[in-house]
């Protein structure tokens, strides 16, 4: 991956959010504050949500925008935030791991296609979820590059 699509200022660890949206929110605006999104794309993040859930099991959400978001890119980022409480993503759903897209163009295609990668395995997940450092996750996800 990327150095500048996933960096250490991208990744907060043992969070407390007390729902989707804040939980949403939270992830993109690490988006925004890292400069990979303006803050429209939140707004759209929200918007996904409400038509379909970005929960993908394991414990994983990817919060990302509409079709109509891309506008709102400026440059391929992802963030990772660990809730070790969870956060429920409704219908019982709860969420430890959230990772954040933003894609320019068909960028996403690929940054998803590698997280899937390491969330195919139960043991990463599990990994990032017990990283004490940030340097431990930026470490899961640069073996799959």
């Amino acid at each position: 991956m990327s150095t500048n699509i996933l960096t250490t200022n991208n990744i907060e660890l043992n969070k407390n959010l007390s729902d989707k949206e804040e939980a949403v929110r939270y992830v993109g605006s690490i988006l925004r504050d890292q400069g990979y999104v303006t803050d429209e794309y939140i707004g759209e993040m929200l918007k996904r949500e409400e038509v379909t859930s970005t929960f993908m099991g394991n414990y994983v959400a990817i919060p990302h925008g509409t079709e109509d978001a891309k506008k709102s890119v400026q440059e391929t980022g992802i963030s990772i935030v660990t809730v070790p409480n969870g956060v429920d993503f409704g219908d019982g759903n709860i969420v430890k791991l959230l990772i954040g897209i933003a894609g320019k163009g068909d960028e996403h295609l690929e940054v998803l296609s590698q997280i899937a990668i390491v969330c195919s395995e139960e043991e990463n997940i599990d990994k990032i979820l017990e990283a004490d450092t940030k340097e431990d996750v930026l470490a899961i996800f640069s073996e799959v590059s």
